[in-house]
């Protein structure tokens, strides 16, 4: 049986009998496994490309499934995480060829790849507000980040700079250059106004939070009966952060009309209903948000979609070195569906203002 060996290193409550693989990840490899009882359990081997320091990012992951164990035990609650096993020596991973981690199996559980109705978007907007509310307590200073400067917007501008100066250097590249020259305008335009979070962040006027920052509606997994939340999984970037990150990465894909490739920008636009529908179900499971936070909501989608775009363009003039491209010019696609997300959120900016106001007033 495949990684039967490392399987006998971890605390399952019978022996395995199948490990097969499992999911569509494209950062982790993921398994299955079977028991001699029937239990079910996820394999993971954590990606040491994306992830430099995998013990780390297991300690971020054990210190605050306790913390939330803890205080869902505290209450009479089930906790809305899936804590990792134990190993026969009380580590939470293997390291053998590569690192690896079991977490039971979510029974009856459903994850979406876009929102089948209001209430699931609701939800999902519930169970991220839930995550950072409940974790309000907790030291976030004490994580360690796992992906250093992930949503630091200024330095993914740097980057994209840096990017730039390589792409002109490179006679195979440079003509990417002209290829971007408008989405290039677009960003290079809106890099000062794209650093306001983080520099709210720095001079404390939003507070530091411990947040998911990658909220993806498959990483909250619903009751399939009730389509209620059960747990929020994939807590490998678990880390110091804001939670307007959380709340705009969500929102982000999930109002957008179209899928994050899609060429035809008239289909690409901001949904303001479903912003008002996400909004609705954060701010309500988010209970502590200050007012600061609150009044700069409609700035995360925006940061967010702009940081992305950033990272597309980048990637793009970099030969395309970071993100799995299906076909040439795919990261520039990328990149002006993100934009053209912007650009509709300008011109929605107004409104967006408006709907916060009547669900936070």
């Amino acid at each position: 049986m495949k990684h039967g060996d490392i399987l006998e290193m971890f605390l399952l409550d019978s022996p395995a009998t199948d490990c097969r693989e499992f999911g569509n990840g494209n950062i982790n490899s993921t398994f299955l496994v079977t028991t001699e009882s029937g239990s079910r359990y996820i394999l993971q081997r954590v990606s040491e490309e994306a992830f430099k320091d995998v013990p780390a990012l297991m300690e971020n992951i054990e210190g605050v499934t306790d913390f939330l164990s803890a205080k869902a035990a505290d209450e009479g609650t089930a906790p809305h995480v899936l804590a990792p096993l134990k190993t026969r020596n009380g580590s939470t991973w293997v390291k053998k060829d590569g690192y690896f981690r079991v977490t039971p199996f979510a029974e009856n559980s459903i994850s979406l790849e876009a929102p089948e109705s209001d209430e699931d978007f609701r939800e999902c907007a519930r169970a991220f507000g839930t995550f950072i509310s409940e974790l309000a307590e907790y030291p976030a200073a004490t994580l360690h980040e796992t992906i250093p400067n992930f949503h630091n917007t200024p330095d993914r501008f740097r980057l994209l700079h840096e990017a730039m100066e390589r792409a002109k250097a490179n006679p195979e590249l440079a003509p990417r250059l002209d290829e971007a020259a408008d989405e290039l305008k677009f960003a290079l335009d809106r890099e000062e106004e794209a650093g306001t979070l983080q520099k709210m962040r720095d001079d404390g006027t939003l507070p530091e939070r411990v947040t998911h920052n990658d909220t993806k509606l498959n990483n909250v997994l619903l009751n399939a009966d009730t389509r209620k939340l059960m747990y929020v999984i994939d807590l490998d970037t678990v880390m110091p952060g804001l939670s307007l990150y959380d709340y705009g990465d969500c929102l982000r894909f999930g109002a957008s009309t179209a899928a994050e490739d899609e060429k035809d920008l008239s289909k690409v636009s901001f949904d303001l209903h479903m912003f008002r529908v996400f909004t609705e179900g954060f701010v309500e499971a988010c209970e502590n948000l200050t007012a600061e936070e609150k009044r700069m909501l409609p700035a995360g989608p925006k940061t967010l979609a702009l940081e992305l775009g950033v990272r597309f363009l980048t990637d793009y003039l970099d030969g395309d070195r970071y993100f799995l491209t299906k076909y040439p010019g795919h990261n520039l696609v990328r990149c002006r569906t993100q934009l053209k997300l912007v650009e509709d959120m300008e011109s929605k900016w107004e409104k967006m203002n408006e709907i916060v106001k009547e669900i936070t007033e």
